[in-house]
């Protein structure tokens, strides 16, 4: 019985060391080999709240790219620097968590006022320090699906600060993207013979019409308009947790910073669609939609496009793709980045 205590005892301690060593083990970014080349993982702190920030590329002095997350409360940043090794050739690329996101969520900080408005302002004043830091001025400003939100409206405020916005799995019309995705979901599960499914997703109908809530993210991925040609990025802690950018700690931040950005910002997409906020823009925006996103309808988002003002502006769809062109498809993305933005 005594050693049965003891092993017990044991396993504890191990296991306790374990999940010690899991929650505060050092985090890093891969290292980039050149005398020029720049691979960080830093906290700054802007706006009065601490940003964690991911910059990488071969030469500090190419185009400065400023890349604004998804969600809301989704980080990027555990993983996509396995699929920017290309862009990192001719680009700088600038990751960072937004406010309350990831290992920018810090729990004895006061989130009560999160917004998007918010997130604009953090967005600005880090594209600020951005430039500031490169030496540019002016950044090249890609957003990604939630992302777009917020960096549609920043483009939308100070054009002046960069370059050019890039809109991928862009967000419009929220009633009419998940409309599309309730329909799609819907067909594909009748595909599929899940009668199940079907009925679940029909009994949504109202709601979603309504305006009330989206289409649960899980069907959509369920049924490829998440992502085709790579494993779904959705949340996947596992992936997250074997990141050299996220520890256990991370991940708990993640969940916990996921959960209260989308009870904090979700109503705010609903009520006030982007299309409402950003009607026209004084610099060349590009929106790049794969072919089979579902998650942000590329249907709606050409419908927004073409209600967009502006003296240069382009639609590329990839036809490939579906939530991720720039991942899925990262040969064609680079290609097209570097044709666009490099003189």
């Amino acid at each position: 019985m005594k050693r049965i205590r003891k092993s017990i005892k044991f396993i504890g301690v191990v296991i306790l060391l374990i999940l010690m060593i899991g929650l505060f083990s050092p985090t890093w970014t891969q290292h980039i080999k050149g005398e020029n080349s720049i691979s960080v993982l830093e906290q700054v702190e802007i706006n009065g709240s601490n940003h964690e920030m991911m910059i990488r590329g071969n030469d500090k002095d190419n185009p400065v790219i400023m890349v604004v997350h998804g969600g809301p409360g989704t980080p990027e940043m555990p993983y996509a620097d396995q699929y920017q090794d290309l862009l990192e050739t001719n680009f700088t690329v600038v990751h960072y968590d937004q406010r309350a996101s990831g290992k920018s969520y810090h729990f004895f900080e006061d989130y009560s006022n999160l917004s998007t408005d918010l997130l604009v302002k953090d967005l600005l004043a880090i594209t600020d320090y951005i430039s500031d830091r490169f030496g540019k001025e002016k950044v090249i400003l890609i957003g990604h699906s939630f992302g777009t939100y917020i960096a549609a409206q920043a483009a939308y405020i100070a054009p002046e600060k960069y370059e050019a916005y890039v809109g991928i799995g862009q967000m419009s019309d929220i009633r009419e993207s998940e409309i599309d995705s309730l329909n799609y979901s819907i067909e594909q599960a009748q595909k599929a013979g899940n009668t199940d499914d079907v009925l679940y997703l029909q009994g949504l109908t109202e709601n979603i019409k309504d305006g009330d809530t989206v289409v649960p993210r899980n069907y959509v991925s369920k049924y490829g308009g998440s992502s085709r040609m790579i494993d779904d990025l959705g949340d996947d802690n596992i992936s997250v947790l074997l990141s050299t950018e996220y520890n256990l700690l991370d991940v708990i931040r993640y969940n916990v910073g996921m959960g209260y950005s989308q009870k904090m910002l979700l109503n705010d997409l609903l009520e006030n669609p982007l299309p409402s906020k950003v009607t026209e823009l004084e610099l060349p925006f590009y929106f790049i939609m794969g072919k089979y996103d579902y998650m942000t309808s590329s249907n709606a988002a050409k419908k927004y496009f073409d209600r967009i003002k502006a003296n240069k502006k382009e639609f590329i769809a990839f036809e490939q793709s579906a939530h991720y062109p720039q991942f899925e498809e990262k040969e064609k993305f680079h290609e097209w980045m570097s044709d666009t933005f490099i003189k």
